[in-house]
């Protein structure tokens, strides 16, 4: 029943199909439409889908998976309050963030293109700062919330959804997203495309390779069933090399969020301590206390190879 909602895959890096298996999967009685479900702006389940890693290139990804055109309208589908709820803290970390990425766009404020915006945050942070706002999102839900709450249109649908002019854009960003995508490479194709010359590319990605990642292994918390891909800094690099960029700086990212949602969250992987925490934080009042943590998430700032000066 379940293998007609699956597709097999190669690597996505080298186009390998070696492999060999990290984790099994764990299905158990879960029915096909609740593992279709889980594909949502903030979809924390813990991973179940067989992990492998790819004996060329060392890319980890899940394999077999869900199909894709079944990934993408889960995803477009539903509301997300959970995670709006967090807009203004989103909004806090990513003019922080832009300001720092700003230093290698010498300041100049161009067109930005951010990719799976969600609710909009980083691009109300961004046309605070005196950028030309673009974004696409998949759920529509969340389209309405961005233009309803920020004044900002955003397209629905993908990237490839939207035919955009080449090099068009100064900065195209990915917060969160590459992970998600069922084709990385051939999104950052067309981001490779739509990027003006020397354009700037920023991800920011859960890195598997780093030291706390390493430290939980199987208990890491981004070992999640709506991450289909699995980078570390050199898988990364790779991948980005191929496809046209240059990284220019690579480094430890800090979010910032409220403690009563991180406690909120924290009910998928410690349900004792989320019971615990919940009433204890409510009775002192400090559920809207600002956090910043960093749990192996990584930033990449990566620039647009010019073939003319190759």
């Amino acid at each position: 029943m379940k293998t007609a909602i699956f597709e097999n895959i190669k690597c996505n890096l080298c186009g390998s199909d070696d492999y060999k298996i990290i984790y099994p999967a764990r299905y158990g009685d879960i029915k096909p439409q609740e593992l279709v479900d889980k594909f949502r702006s903030s979809g924390d389940e813990l991973l179940i889908d067989r992990l492998v890693k790819c004996r060329r290139c060392g890319l980890i990804y899940i394999n077999p998976r869900i199909k894709q055109e079944m990934v993408l309208k889960s995803y477009s589908e539903g509301t997300d309050e959970n995670f709006i709820s967090q807009a203004k803290y989103r909004e806090n970390t990513f003019f922080k963030a832009l300001k720092y990425i700003e230093k290698f766009t010498h300041k100049k404020k161009g067109r930005v293109y951010d990719i799976g915006t969600a609710g909009g945050s980083f691009l109300a942070a961004a046309k605070k700062r005196g950028w030309e706002v673009h974004g696409s999102e998949p759920n529509k839900w969340l389209c309405e919330w961005c233009k309803k709450n920020y004044g900002i249109k955003i397209f629905p649908g993908d990237i490839f959804a939207h035919h955009f002019s080449s090099e068009y854009f100064d900065l195209v960003t990915l917060w969160d997203v590459l992970e998600h995508v069922g084709n990385p490479t051939k999104n950052l194709k067309e981001i490779n495309r739509i990027l003006k010359p020397n354009g700037l590319l920023v991800v920011n990605y859960p890195d598997i390779g780093s030291w706390l990642s390493r430290l939980m292994a199987k208990k890491w918390i981004f070992l999640l069933s709506v991450h289909l891909f699995y980078f570390n800094r050199r898988t990364i690099k790779k991948m980005l090399n191929k496809e046209g960029f240059k990284i220019i700086k690579i480094k430890p990212h800090f979010q910032t969020l409220s403690l009563g949602y991180l406690m909120f969250r924290m009910k998928t992987y410690s349900n004792l301590l989320h019971k615990i925490g919940m009433p204890v934080i409510k009775i002192i009042g400090i559920g809207n206390l600002q956090i910043p943590y960093w749990l192996g998430q990584t930033l990449v700032i990566a620039r647009k190879i010019d073939k003319d000066k190759l």
